[in-house]
């Protein structure tokens, strides 16, 4: 005998919809501003920045997509439903932002041996824009950042931007100052580097994520001793555990039990545990006989 329950958390994904829409127009209109500005003052530091926020605007748009994907009903070939697109699109920004890391390098290096003269003022002025919209945008995702890995990713990689527009209202600071034009390449590799380390976490959850792996926070030993502490559970197999999308997690696991025990109430008490433990689809298969073959290792 088996049971399961499906819940599907869909208002959340309508207000994520709404903040990534305007999260993304917010940032195009500065990048046009930080793109053209960057292209006559020849600064590598707002466009190395311009390139970044410009492949954050994807990354937006990506994520925006999945989760629209990610509403649409299951159907008879995809039984799951689509959910799993906001796996791939976290997969998918983090590499993004991965080639943007490697532009700004080459540029920034091919400039710190060809360094060419940069207005300071205008330069630190339009990063100084760019703390203001980096902040808002990372402060909308703020909130969903907890629960959700694109809006994790989201809030980082502005939360970073933010930092980085900082760097480049320095550099351009220390360009008026003291007139040294190398800080601004200079800037550019430290920008590149800031976001190769900030994004490592995400690749690195989203490609677990990707190959079906337990998601962040959930200790499957913990999981299974919630479980064996369930009265007239007498042991369990099969425990596997993955995510259906970047907010929901899937459960399947063999129970054994007494012949006289009562299944629904088992079931019932297994699903809280279940809950509480942050998994939303549980499927449990509830057995009187206990497996033997060697795939049934104990609690596995």
């Amino acid at each position: 005998m088996h049971t399961h329950t499906h819940q599907l958390s869909v208002g959340r994904g309508g207000h994520l919809n709404r903040v990534f829409q305007f999260g993304i127009w917010l940032n195009v209109g500065y990048v046009i501003l930080e793109a053209i500005f960057g292209f006559f003052t020849d600064s590598m530091g707002l466009l190395s920045d311009a390139g970044h926020n410009l492949s954050d605007i994807f990354s937006l748009l990506i994520a925006l997509i999945a989760f629209k994907v990610a509403r649409r009903k299951p159907t008879s070939e995809f039984t799951y439903g689509f959910r799993r697109a906001t796996v791939n699109a976290s997969v998918l920004n983090a590499i993004i932002l991965y080639v943007a890391v490697a532009m700004i390098l080459v540029e920034s290096i091919r400039k710190l041996f060809h360094p060419v003269a940069v207005d300071g003022t205008l330069v630190a002025w339009i990063a100084a824009a760019g703390v203001v919209v980096n902040g808002i945008t990372a402060w909308l995702f703020l909130k969903d950042s907890k629960d959700d890995l694109n809006a994790r990713g989201a809030f980082l990689h502005m939360a970073a931007d933010t930092l980085v527009s900082v760097g480049v209202v320095i550099s351009g600071i220390i360009m008026v100052s003291t007139g040294w034009t190398l800080i601004d390449p200079i800037v550019g590799i430290i920008i590149a580097i800031v976001i190769a380390i900030g994004t490592y976490g995400t690749l690195r959850e989203s490609l677990r994520l990707a190959f079906d792996g337990v998601p962040r926070g959930i200790c499957p030993e913990n999981v299974a001793q919630a479980i064996l502490s369930v009265s007239e559970v007498k042991s369990i197999h099969h425990l596997h555990i993955w995510a259906l999308s970047t907010t929901e997690v899937a459960m399947t696991v063999h129970v054994v039990v007494d012949k006289t025990t009562n299944i629904d109430l088992v079931i019932h008490d297994i699903r809280h545990v279940a809950i509480k433990k942050g998994i939303d689809h549980s499927t449990i298969e509830v057995e009187t006989t206990p497996c033997h073959c060697e795939s049934c290792d104990v609690n596995q």
